[in-house]
């Protein structure tokens, strides 16, 4: 089987197969029940804590692998999201449903080397896929509300945990920990830290811009604004329009 890749061919196909499998996830449910797509969405959404396992697992490196990227807190967080429809905690996914396209597309170097269709490839993409689809089939099939006054809640959540993680990664480098192979463990979760090995081309391109720690990221703001405003704007405008009459 072919490498992942960076978009060539094979990359491209699994970003397409992405948006594919999503838009069947909808429209097969948007027919059923209620309760029955509560049910399936709320099944679907433990498949961020199957990699959890798998890489703490399998790969024998826990402390590289603890879930602290964004979108390892996504797969912890869905399934509550999910079973109990929290407004708060369903918008936030929103944006870090945004989070898990993001790795699909800008893939870190090391998930460029992954071979089409293992396990380390199956564990990576497929969680990753339906960490992106399913808060936004969950607002798209009306079982919960899309809210633009959730837009605070969730921007200092996201940056507070980014906050939080980046001191953690402070913490575990300078203790100078070594592996089970005796190499000295480095992380960077969230990719607050920068390193050739954690990056991928876009962080790449924040850090020649922005060349210090944690602050770097910071220039994905006007990227998540946009974003937000892409679901949020028709909201705000109708509910000026509503307070000006």
């Amino acid at each position: 089987m072919p490498l992942w890749g960076f978009f060539g061919t094979v990359h491209i196909a699994t970003l397409i197969a992405a948006v594919i499998i999503n838009l069947i996830l909808y429209f097969s449910l948007k027919r059923l029940p209620e309760k029955t797509q509560h049910i399936v969405l709320g099944v679907l959404s433990f498949a961020g804590w199957a990699t959890i396992i798998y890489n703490l697992v399998t790969l024998g490196r826990p402390l590289e692998y603890l879930p602290l990227h964004l979108c390892s807190l996504n797969g912890m967080i869905l399934p509550f999201a999910i079973w109990s429809r929290n407004k708060t905690a369903c918008n936030l996914l929103l944006l870090w449903s945004f989070g898990a396209l993001f790795a699909l597309v800008a893939l870190p170097y090391s998930s460029q080397q992954m071979v089409l269709l293992d396990w380390p490839f199956n564990f990576f993409y497929f969680p990753h896929v339906l960490e992106v689809g399913i808060p936004i089939i969950m607002f798209k099939l009306g079982l919960v509300k899309l809210d633009y006054k959730c837009i605070k809640s969730t921007i200092l959540i996201t940056f507070s945990a980014y906050t939080i993680i980046h001191f953690i990664n402070l913490a575990i480098n300078s203790a100078n920990l070594l592996d089970f192979n005796g190499e000295v463990i480095r992380v960077s979760y969230m990719f607050s830290i920068y390193s050739e090995s954690f990056a991928n081309p876009v962080l790449d391109l924040f850090y020649s811009i922005l060349p210090y720690d944690y602050w770097y990221f910071f220039l994905s703001v006007p990227i998540i604004i946009l974003y937000l405003m892409c679901w949020y704007l028709p909201g705000i405008i109708a509910d000026k329009k509503q307070k000006a009459k």
